[in-house]
């Protein structure tokens, strides 16, 4: 006998693997940074290549200038200038500091004592934005005019005597001076400073505080362990918004200052508009930019903090 075997089945052709689908929109957020891309490169990169060119030219507005290389113009603008770079950081570390000590106490309250108040408060506290940088500068000559009612209280209380002592005041007067210049700064950047911190105490889960209350810990202590520590975001980014264009800002001692209060603003403004020395101006422009860029580095990185609001 013989045994019939059954044969295989057929082979059936098997489907080939097919491939991902390609991720679909992978390019979306690229297409979606260009815009922002080309603006920081068409007026932020390319001018800062423009500006650094014509620090190191030569020559004059009749002739024209030439790329030399011509680095001595730095080390020139440094040696003629620093006192307007000393009192450029010496008014806007000042500035900074009195925004910090106003700022903090009122971003607090909006924060957490504020209730109802709140929007009221935070619609005051940006209020200045609303009208123009140079009218709220000029409104300070006013407020501080010579026998007004400001000056006529500080002096009344000797005030006066002891700005005058520090070099900050001259006799009666507060314009024309460095207090008025500080005055300015403060006034005009103090939204800067109180925004980041009432953002930053804001985030706060209140029921730290209550733990730390559970632990016996009084009011102070919680505000130097629980509070302060928690909001260093806050007060980093509102130094930083502050102290910057502080330090290279202009308007303030010009309006509010005289010849002996010119701080490093004035003197570009001055060598771009009215001397005309712009590889001098470009000069000075780029080691303010780079003084700023070394302090904001080593003040974040002593901070202990890179978490900015």
């Amino acid at each position: 006998m013989t045994t019939l075997t059954e044969a295989p089945p057929p082979l059936t052709p098997t489907a080939p693997e097919k491939k991902p689908p390609r991720r679909r929109g992978r390019w979306t957020p690229y297409l979606l940074l260009l815009p922002g891309i080309l603006w920081l490169l068409v007026f932020f990169a390319l001018p800062m290549v423009y500006q650094g060119s014509t620090s190191v030219q030569t020559g004059s507005l009749e002739d024209g200038y030439k790329v030399t290389w011509h680095f001595a113009t730095y080390w020139d603008a440094l040696s003629e200038y620093w006192p307007q770079f000393l009192r450029s950081v010496l008014y806007a570390g000042a500035a900074t500091i009195l925004c910090l000590l106003l700022g903090y106490p009122l971003a607090y309250l909006i924060a957490f004592r504020a209730g109802r108040w709140k929007h009221l408060i935070m619609i005051l506290v940006i209020a200045p934005f609303f009208t123009s940088f140079l009218i709220r500068t000029l409104a300070w000559k006013t407020i501080l005019a010579d026998g007004g009612p400001v000056v006529g209280a500080l002096n009344s209380l000797h005030v006066l005597d002891v700005t005058s002592w520090l070099g900050m005041t001259s006799g009666d007067r507060v314009l024309a001076t460095p207090l008025a210049v500080v005055c300015g700064l403060t006034y005009n950047f103090l939204p800067f400073m109180i925004l980041p911190l009432y953002t930053s105490l804001e985030r706060i889960d209140g029921r730290l505080h209550e733990a730390a209350g559970d632990l016996y810990a009084k009011p102070f202590t919680t505000f130097r362990k629980v509070t302060f520590p928690l909001s260093m975001p806050g007060v980093v980014s509102g130094t930083l918004l502050t102290f910057i264009p502080a330090a290279g800002d202009y308007v303030n001692a010009d309006l509010l200052g005289s010849t002996d209060t010119r701080m490093v603003g004035n003197v570009i403004q001055s060598q771009f508009l009215r001397i005309l020395d712009y590889p001098t101006a470009a000069a000075l422009s780029f080691i303010l930019m780079f003084a700023i860029l070394i302090m904001v580095t080593l003040y974040i990185r002593r901070s202990g903090t890179e978490d900015l609001v």
